[in-house]
């Protein structure tokens, strides 16, 4: 089965390609912008699954998805992102897309989703798109208050990864969501934020 990543953070795309490629049923092909994904789709052929990140270079929202779409020849683009919320996901969906993988899901729950879009269904984690609103801004999850709890504590990344059974880059990515939900600037100031708004 071939999957082509496209995500133009480089430690995100290497890691998700490493998981990806542990599964002897799947070979993996990456790109860091929209433009070469193209070509490598243009060059090679269709793929079974394309992941496409949101925000990287020649995206321009969902435009890049549908240039997408139509360049792999019907067959299944998927949008993953780490800061998109659900009107975007819903958006994608809408617009095509055969899922919405959220950066922030465990490594074995993306390879299952990429299995599960790859088979031609339609991937959205529940607990992500059924979120309610909390004092204007996204609900925390579960696993954002774990993190939370950790910065709280004054834990680095890789403490927090140990504690949750969670690699490094995904403990920095729900860091990075946590900030912007709490318009906080940094992981300081979110603790800070969590604390006064009792979100712990």
């Amino acid at each position: 089965m071939k999957i082509l990543l496209a995500d133009d953070h480089d430690l995100v795309r290497d890691t998700l390609a490493a998981f990806l490629e542990n599964e002897p049923d799947l070979g993996v092909r990456t790109a860091a912008n929209l433009t070469d994904a193209l070509a490598v789709v243009a060059a090679e052929g269709a793929f079974e699954l394309v992941l496409l990140d949101y925000t990287m270079p020649g995206m321009d929202g969902l435009i890049g998805l549908n240039k997408m779409i139509a360049a792999n020849a019907g067959k299944p683009v998927a949008i993953l992102s780490g800061t998109a919320d659900r009107n975007v996901a819903e958006q994608a969906i809408k617009a095509g897309a055969v899922g919405f993988v959220p950066k922030t899901l465990a490594a074995k729950s993306i390879v299952s989703a990429v299995k599960f879009m790859a088979s031609g269904e339609v991937f959205a984690p529940f607990g992500f798109m059924h979120r309610e609103e909390v004092d204007g801004n996204s609900a925390i999850t579960k696993r954002e208050r774990d993190v939370l709890i950790g910065l709280t504590a004054g834990k680095s990344n890789k403490e927090i990864a140990n504690d949750l059974d969670l690699q490094e880059v995904t403990i920095k990515l729900h860091v990075k969501t946590l900030c912007r939900k709490l318009g906080a600037k940094n992981r300081t100031q979110a603790a800070m934020i969590a604390r006064d708004r009792r979100l712990l």
